[in-house]
C-alpha cells in the first residue's frame, strides 16, 4: 500500500520539523518541539535571552566576546544578572566599565575569577582585585586570543615568545590577595611558572589553551543555521570565544532565513554556534567618543609635540605600524610629506582613518584605545586572534608605545605598579615580543623628578631586552638590546637642554654620538 502525495508531504514535513533543546529538556536529555514568539522556528533560534542562558550553572566558565564596550553581548549579560548565577569564571579581554557590560556582573558579585588582559578604566574591577574579593588572572591580549582560538581548535597548548622573561613566565603574579587585600600583605593565590623552551635562539613560553562551558557572544546578523556576520570592529574576540565554548550562545541584531546570507559574507560558520537569539535593543554605549572638529588642528603641549614630531620621522612610506594608547596615537598626525602608512589596531582593523565627524560616529568602529574612528580605502577587518597573528609573526614593521620605565639593556615596564595601579598588559607584551622595531615615546622624568630611564627596571617587565629606540623630551636614545656590555647611546638632544642636564635626568650611563645632533634640526 502506498501513501498519498499529501500524506507523504505531511510525513516529510514532520521529519524536517525544526527542533530545539530547551534548558529543561537538556536536563532530561530529551528533544522537543518549541514554538517561538517571533521569526520562523529553527533548531538554533531561541525565543528570549533568558531562555537561551537558562542552563548556565553556578561555577561555570564562560567566554565573553567583545572589546571594551564594542561588540559585547549586552542582553545576555543582563539575563545572566537576572538569573543570579554565581561563582563564574569569566574569560574576556576586559570587564567593561563600572556600570555596564561585564562590570554589571562584577557589581552583583557573580564573578569569582576574571581571566583578562586589561583592567583599564574599570575602577570597581581594580578595587575588587586589590581588596582580595576577586581572583584576576591577567593574560597578554594576544596570548588570550590564541588560547581561545587554540582551545576551539583542539590544541591543548602552544609556545609563544610573548611574556618570556616576565612575571608571566616566572610565576608569582598575584591572582588573589588574602584577608585584608593588598594592605594585608597576604597572597592567597599566585600564578605558577610556565614551561619554557628555546627555538632558533629565542626563548618561548608554553601556554595552556582555554575552553569554556559556555560562550556568550554578540554578532550583527545571523541566519537560522547559526552563521554569523559582524559589523566594523565588533568582531574582535567574538569569533575566538565562540569557538572555545562547548555551547555557544550568540545574540544578534537581526536573524534572517537560512540562505539569505551569501557564503562569502559569513564570518563564522554555524557549526560553532548552538543558540541564536535576537537582542531586545541595544544601548551600544561608547567608552571614548572622539570626534573631529573639522579644523585639522591638534592642540598638544610643546614638550610632547617635540616627542611626537620626532617619532613621526621614524615612519617611512608603506610601513605597517601599531600605535599604543596615549601619546603614541598622535604620531600619525605628524607624518612627513608623501609618507603613507597603514595603522594596525589590535582589536581587528588594518587601515585606521581619522576621527569621525559627529554624525558619522559608529559604536561598532573603534580603535584599541576604545576611541571612535573611521576606515580608509583598503581597510580590512578581522578577529583578535588574526590581529595578533600579524603581530606575533612580525608582519607589523614598527610598534610605538609609552613606558613607565626603560632599562639600560632595553627592558621595558609599562603595565602595572604592584599593589597600587593595575591596568593590565593589554597587547603590549605581544607587541614587543616579535621582531618588529619597538619605539618608546615618553616624558624623560616621572612625577617628582624620578628617573624613568634606569639601570634596571624596578617594576614588573613588559618585555626583556625589547626596546630599540626611546624618544623623550630631552633626547633620542638607541639601545643595544642584543648585547650585554654595550651601553645605550644618546643620538640626539632636545634644543632647549644641555648634555649635563640629560645625564642628571638619566639613571644609567650612556655613550654620546659624534656629532650629537639636535632633535628636529633636519
Amino acid at each position: 500500500m502506498t501513501l498519498s502525495k499529501a500524506l507523504m508531504l505531511s510525513a516529510r514535513s514532520r521529519l524536517l520539523m525544526p527542533k530545539v533543546r530547551s534548558a529543561s529538556a537538556m536536563h532530561r536529555g530529551k528533544w522537543h518541539d518549541r514554538a517561538f514568539s517571533s521569526g520562523p522556528s529553527s533548531g538554533k533560534v531561541w525565543a528570549s535571552v533568558d531562555d537561551a542562558i537558562e542552563d548556565v550553572f553556578d561555577g561555570a566558565t564562560v567566554c565573553f566576546g567583545g572589546f571594551g564596550l564594542c561588540g559585547i553581548p549586552e542582553n545576555l549579560i543582563a539575563a545572566l544578572r537576572r538569573k543570579g548565577v554565581k561563582g563564574l569564571t569569566a574569560v574576556s579581554n576586559n570587564a567593561g566599565v563600572d556600570n555596564f557590560g561585564l562590570g554589571l556582573l562584577l557589581q552583583s558579585r557573580q564573578v569569582k575569577r576574571m581571566i583578562a588582559s586589561y583592567v583599564g578604566e574599570n575602577k570597581f574591577f581594580e578595587e575588587q582585585y586589590l581588596s582580595g574579593e576577586l581572583e584576576v588572572e591577567l593574560t597578554p591580549q594576544g596570548t588570550l586570543a590564541e588560547k581561545l582560538r587554540a582551545g576551539g581548535a583542539g590544541i591543548p597548548a602552544f609556545f609563544t615568545r610573548t611574556a618570556y622573561g616576565t612575571v608571566i613566565q616566572h610565576g608569582g603574579n598575584v591572582i588573589k590577595y588574602g584577608a585584608g587585600g593588598v594592605k594585608g600583605g597576604i597572597v592567597e593565590i599566585a600564578s605558577e611558572p610556565c614551561e619554557t623552551r628555546d627555538f632558533d635562539g629565542h626563548g618561548y613560553v608554553m601556554e595552556r589553551s582555554i575552553t569554556g562551558d559556555f560562550s556568550v557572544i554578540k554578532a550583527w546578523k545571523a541566519d537560522e543555521a547559526g552563521n554569523l556576520v559582524w559589523k566594523g570592529t565588533s568582531q574582535n574576540f567574538n569569533p575566538d570565544c565562540a569557538k572555545a565554548g562547548k555551547i555557544c550562545i550568540a545574540e544578534v541584531e537581526e536573524i534572517v532565513p537560512t540562505g539569505t546570507l551569501s557564503p562569502e559574507e559569513i564570518h563564522l560558520p554555524g557549526l560553532y554556534v548552538q543558540r541564536v537569539v535576537k537582542g531586545e535593543g541595544y544601548e551600544k554605549r561608547i567608552e571614548k567618543r572622539t570626534v573631529s572638529s573639522g579644523s585639522g588642528q591638534i592642540k598638544i603641549d610643546k614638550r610632547r609635540e617635540l616627542i611626537i614630531r620626532r617619532a613621526a620621522k621614524e615612519l617611512k612610506d608603506g610601513m605597517y605600524v601599531n600605535l599604543g594608547i596615549g601619546m603614541p596615537t598622535l604620531v600619525s598626525n605628524f607624518l612627513e610629506p608623501g609618507v603613507r602608512i597603514e595603522l594596525q589596531s589590535e582589536n581587528g582593523l588594518l587601515g585606521i582613518g581619522a576621527y569621525p565627524v559627529e554624525d558619522k560616529v559608529d559604536p561598532d568602529l573603534i580603535n584599541a584605545g576604545k576611541e571612535t574612528i573611521t576606515t580608509i580605502p583598503g581597510s580590512s577587518l578581522f578577529s583578535s586572534s588574526e590581529s595578533f597573528a600579524m603581530v606575533r609573526g612580525s608582519h607589523v614593521d614598527v610598534t610605538i608605545l609609552g613606558a613607565m620605565e626603560v632599562a639600560a639593556n632595553g627592558d621595558l615596564a609599562n603595565w602595572i605598579i604592584p599593589g597600587k595601579m593595575v591596568k593590565g598588559m593589554g597587547g603590549a607584551m605581544d607587541l614587543v615580543s616579535s621582531d618588529s622595531k619597538v619605539l618608546i615615546v615618553m616624558e624623560h622624568l616621572a612625577k617628582g623628578g624620578k628617573h624613568k630611564l634606569k639601570q634596571t627596571c624596578a617594576l614588573p617587565l613588559t618585555g626583556q631586552r625589547v626596546v630599540d629606540r626611546c624618544i623623550t623630551d630631552l633626547g633620542v636614545f638607541d639601545f643595544n638590546k642584543g648585547q650585554d656590555v654595550a651601553a645605550p647611546k644618546l643620538l640626539e638632544i632636545a634644543p632647549d637642554t644641555t648634555l649635563d642636564a640629560v645625564k642628571e635626568a638619566t639613571g644609567f650611563k650612556f655613550a654620546v654620538a659624534e656629532p650629537l645632533k639636535t632633535m628636529l634640526s633636519e
